[in-house]
């Protein structure tokens, strides 16, 4: 079994492996260049532009780490890829209806290329949770914080 948690598609990775190089490439060492001027001038305890780089610098590191991680446990799935799509997994765009038949369309994609304004959330949010290996027809409930909530899944589709 892939040892690798982290569902992304190939569009998701590229922006993640776009965010490392640009700050490991460009970022880093424009602020390691501030840091090294700011050392040669003297005193460090009251030197702003010293203080500021080295907080910089570690907020920079922070962030490479965290997306180092998240590039190593990336999963890379091609939702056009999928076998059996009369049930919802990863990547599928699924209608929905509430109780009030009110309907709306999400797609499922990976958590570090969720994006709710466009309709697009998170492989492991509660919605798709319940909604994993849902076929038309089916009725889930969700646990939000206001009470529980069922939806309908209506339609199915993947891309191409």
């Amino acid at each position: 079994m892939n040892e690798r948690n982290n569902p992304i598609t190939a569009a998701g990775y590229a922006a993640l492996r776009a965010e490392y190089d640009r700050l490991f490439a460009d970022e880093r060492p424009k602020v390691v260049e501030i840091v090294s001027w700011a050392a040669g001038n003297g005193d460090r305890s009251e030197n702003g532009d010293y203080i500021y780089g080295k907080q910089k610098l570690r907020a920079i590191d922070r962030d490479l780490g965290r997306l180092s991680k998240k590039i190593k446990a990336a999963n890379i799935i091609d939702p056009a890829q999928q076998p059996d799509r009369n049930r919802v997994y990863f990547g599928a765009t699924v209608t929905i209806a509430d109780e009030q038949d009110n309907e709306r369309s999400i797609t499922l994609i990976g958590d570090d290329e969720q994006d709710v304004s466009a309709a697009r959330i998170g492989w492991s949010s509660p919605l798709a949770r319940a909604l994993k290996g849902a076929s038309v027809g089916d009725v889930r409930t969700v646990t939000l914080p206001a009470g529980p909530k069922e939806w309908e899944v209506i339609a199915i589709s993947y891309p191409d």
